[in-house]
């Protein structure tokens, strides 16, 4: 297959996640994979997400394009659109964040931290998953499900 295969919607998010933390690993080549997601953690990229931002904009752009997707060019309907509006709840459920609480003074992150750190590793590995399986490598660039 080619690059031209379209994401699936669901994806949009996971994506985002996923390039910011392959920027984040670009700029530092030193770092791994769990330091990279936790450097993620502190951006207003992951405040845009975890605030439930990164979606209300997507789903104000839709309702403003009668959601008409400017990515597909393509119709979104209402079940896709329940299944992104349960996704952002999702997201704004398990990446809550509480700040100068991510770490205890063990530095062992708090179960609060942990379980947004392993919801974003599931989301990139769902994006890692849905590369492999439309044959586009090229764009596994964590290797997260290796």
């Amino acid at each position: 297959m080619s690059n031209k295969t379209e994401k699936p919607y669901v994806l949009r998010a996971a994506e985002f996640v996923y390039s910011n933390i392959i920027k984040i690993k670009k700029q530092n080549p030193e770092i791994n994979n769990i330091q990279a997601f936790e450097i993620f953690m502190t951006t207003k990229e992951y405040e845009t997400l975890s605030s439930g931002e990164f979606h209300n904009k997507w789903f104000l752009e839709l309702k403003k394009n009668k959601f008409v997707d400017t990515v597909t060019k393509k119709k979104i309907n209402e079940e896709t659109l329940r299944i992104l509006e349960l996704q952002k709840d999702s997201m704004v459920k398990f990446l809550l964040k509480i700040p100068k609480l991510y770490y205890t003074k063990s530095h062992f992150p708090l179960e609060i931290s942990q379980r947004a750190f392993d919801h974003l590793w599931r989301v990139c590995e769902s994006y890692e998953m849905w590369c492999k399986e439309t044959k586009q490598e090229n764009l596994i660039n964590l290797n997260i499900i290796e």
